[in-house]
């Protein structure tokens, strides 16, 4: 009798409900001091002045003409790559799950998706600047194409730069972002795409929908749950990116991001705490999107369980 109640006290603590929170304590942990106490110091700081005492003058600089045109300028870039890398991610997922494309294209295509998804930042510009720059490896060899005209004259008609193109600008920023933005439609749009079921295709067809009826009024309606959360989520994505585009543009583009770096990097006309009531309007845009990402997520699962 006294040998079996150590066992079983032994026993009983080993399968205490809090050896299953032991796990998460490093979890727990690092959203402590890298989410919540930075939030809170980003939060508190946006209503102090230099001093520490409480103050709203910080958001006096949403009145400034430069920083709303950062704010629409952030907006534009993030829905215009969230509406292209999302329309051309959703046609490449399409073809590696419902499309005939090979099993190796798959996987070759998940698992370049799963590596660009997270590309960026400085090695994604310097990898445009060496391949689109003004010296890029692409751009010499449009460069070097090149014609007589009727004078005699030579002329590169495919030069990018002498056609309006520049990767400095914003056309170029948004193809920059555009690279991580479809691998990251392609990884979220595929479990959606997967769960269309076959019975639903083969109903249609018993009752004789076409193609474009089974999706007009089957698949589409389905999926909008999810590629409405999938944008949401390339746009949230672009909105927050900073590094990128200031090794691109070398801060030459009016982003928010930036705007926020010049404010908190210590400069001699920096306010920090301009910089943190900027970084709060971000969150308030970001948590709006990640409110209504939730929302569509939990649509979309409904419909997957169905």
């Amino acid at each position: 009798m006294s040998l079996s109640q150590p066992i079983s006290v032994s026993r009983a603590w080993r399968e205490h409900p809090l050896w299953n929170w032991l796990g998460l304590l490093p979890f727990f942990a690092f959203i402590t001091f890298f989410l919540i106490i930075p939030s809170f110091n980003l939060f508190s700081g946006a209503f102090l002045n230099r001093s520490g005492a409480f103050t709203l003058e910080n958001m006096a600089v949403f009145r400034n003409p430069n920083v709303i045109k950062a704010y629409l300028t952030s907006l534009q870039v993030s829905f215009l790559t969230a509406s292209v890398g999302g329309l051309f991610g959703f046609f490449v997922a399409y073809a590696v799950t419902i499309g005939n494309s090979p099993r190796w294209m798959r996987n070759v295509i998940m698992t370049f998706s799963g590596l660009a998804a997270n590309f960026g930042g400085v090695p994604l510009a310097f990898a445009f600047i060496a391949t689109l720059g003004r010296t890029g490896f692409i751009t010499a060899i449009l460069k070097g194409i090149c014609f007589p005209d009727a004078a005699g004259l030579e002329i590169c008609p495919f030069n990018p730069y002498d056609n309006g193109f520049n990767l400095y600008s914003l056309s170029g920023l948004v193809l920059a972002y555009t690279y991580f933005q479809f691998p990251l439609m392609v990884l979220t749009i595929t479990p959606a795409l997967e769960g269309l079921k076959k019975e639903w295709r083969e109903a249609s067809a018993n009752l004789g929908a076409s193609n474009w009826h089974y999706w007009r009024d089957v698949a589409i309606p389905v999926l909008t749950p999810s590629i409405l959360g999938a944008s949401l989520l390339l746009f949230g994505n672009a909105f927050g990116a900073y590094a990128t585009a200031q090794a691109l543009t070398g801060g030459s583009i009016p982003l928010v991001t930036i705007f926020v770096g010049q404010q908190i990097r210590g400069d001699v006309l920096g306010n920090p705490h301009e910089g943190y009531a900027l970084a709060f309007g971000m969150v308030i845009i970001m948590a709006l999107t990640i409110v209504a990402y939730t929302v569509l997520q939990r649509q979309t699962s409904r419909w997957i369980k169905q």
